[in-house]
């Protein structure tokens, strides 16, 4: 069998250090009697692709959060769905703070020569409130916001682009996380090690131990 050598993991965000924004869209859609699956599809479209909805955008850095909600507002209104996101961001907000068995992980990894990376599909609205929730610059060796680079998971240029930034990391020796299959599917395609991160994330972090530490 042979040896699998990484040089870097790349973390989500959302759904990995914290809550789920999925698991919080579905949940509110739940409460207000709407379909869960769709209530996702018109707050955050449809996810495995990047495209025109709103929400891509916002996340591209093309529009402004307030002029995402109001597109997002009418797309759900066609349907009789309450489809604010701000009901969604609201519950994310009272969620708990950072998964602290994630960050330890991120620790472990940097005390053994490994580079990190963190690659968040995100709205510039929300960055100063997010890069206070970690000491970032000390856990990772880079920060791509996609906001802020114009691409977004699942494009394949969001992962070229974060390896490269990681020194020209070849994908075979590079870990991706992320709490969306279609992110990890994305990264998987381009040659990259993925996991899919659920609820619990312990299942993930042993994952990724056996493949970064049990060589």
């Amino acid at each position: 069998m042979a040896t699998i050598t990484i040089e870097a993991v790349l973390f989500d965000l959302g759904g990995v250090f914290t809550d789920s924004p999925f698991e919080a869209a579905a949940k509110v859609g739940d409460e207000l009697g709407a379909d869960p699956g769709r209530m996702l599809e018109i707050v955050f479209g449809p996810y495995h692709d990047d495209t025109d909805h709103p929400w891509h955008r916002l996340e591209r850095g093309e529009i402004a959060l307030e002029a995402a909600r109001r597109e997002i507002i009418e797309l759900g209104e066609r349907e009789g769905i309450d489809s604010d996101p701000y009901r969604v961001l609201a519950l994310l907000a009272a969620g708990g703070g950072p998964r602290q068995e994630v960050v330890d992980s991120v620790h472990r990894l940097r005390e053994a020569g490994f580079r990190t990376a963190i690659v968040t599909n995100n709205a510039r609205e929300f960055r100063e409130a997010w890069l206070s929730m970690l000491p970032f610059e000390e856990l990772f060796d880079v920060i791509v916001d996609s906001s802020a680079v114009g691409m977004r998971k699942p494009n394949p240029e969001i992962f070229h682009h974060t390896l490269r930034e990681l020194g020209d990391v070849a994908p075979s020796r590079a870990v991706f996380l992320d709490d969306f299959e279609g992110n990890v599917r994305a990264a998987i395609a381009l040659g990259l090690h993925g996991i899919v991160v659920e609820s619990d994330p312990a299942g993930a972090l042993a994952a990724l131990a056996r493949l970064t530490f049990d060589r």
